[in-house]
């Protein structure tokens, strides 16, 4: 006896696949930034310095002399050259009266004569310094000098952009060509 045979035959799928591509965008700005920087504030203050300088000492070396020094300084050169006068004359006088009469006739007057005329030494002389040493007194106080600086700091300003992204998503899409199919036959 003969069995029957079975007979099986399969025709696969066909596709037709169209494939469109992701898209992505990204982009990234750069991000804005500004840079300041306000000057420092700078404050100076001077106290400035004091010389004084004293010469009146180096001037009356000099001869001079304040106006009010000097008139009393010669009223008092005066008084004294009166009274040295004022004592000759007496000793003159006296010298006259002691000696007049004792037949000396008139050589009391040419001695007296004699000692009031004629060159006088000055004497000694010596080199002198004008205006003496340490004369001029010099004084000084320094200056003073404040400076006061206030720092400022840089102002810095940053603007961060926002990353531009798009995508568009990828596409399948399928057509069938062929559907599958299984065919199976009895055979006897």
């Amino acid at each position: 006896m003969k069995l029957p045979q079975i007979q099986i035959r399969t025709t696969d799928i066909q596709m037709d696949w169209q494939k469109q591509d992701p898209i992505q965008y990204i982009k990234q700005p750069s991000a804005g930034l500004s840079i300041s920087q306000p000057a420092a504030i700078l404050e100076m203050s001077t106290t400035p310095g004091k010389l004084t300088i004293d010469s009146s000492n180096a001037r009356r070396d000099l001869g001079f002399f304040p106006t009010g020094e000097m008139i009393e300084r010669y009223a008092q050169e005066g008084k004294n050259e009166a009274a040295k006068g004022l004592v000759r004359r007496m000793q003159e006088g006296r010298q006259m009266r002691e000696s007049a009469g004792k037949g000396q006739e008139g050589a009391v007057i040419q001695q007296i004569a004699k000692q009031n005329h004629g060159p006088k030494r000055a004497g000694p002389y010596n080199i002198e310094f004008v205006p003496s040493v340490g004369s001029v007194k010099t004084n000084y106080h320094p200056g003073k000098l404040d400076i006061n600086i206030t720092r400022r700091y840089p102002q810095i300003n940053v603007q961060v952009n926002k990353v531009i992204h798009a995508y568009t998503p990828g596409k399948i899409t399928g057509t069938m060509i062929q559907r599958p199919r299984v065919d199976i036959d009895v055979l006897r």
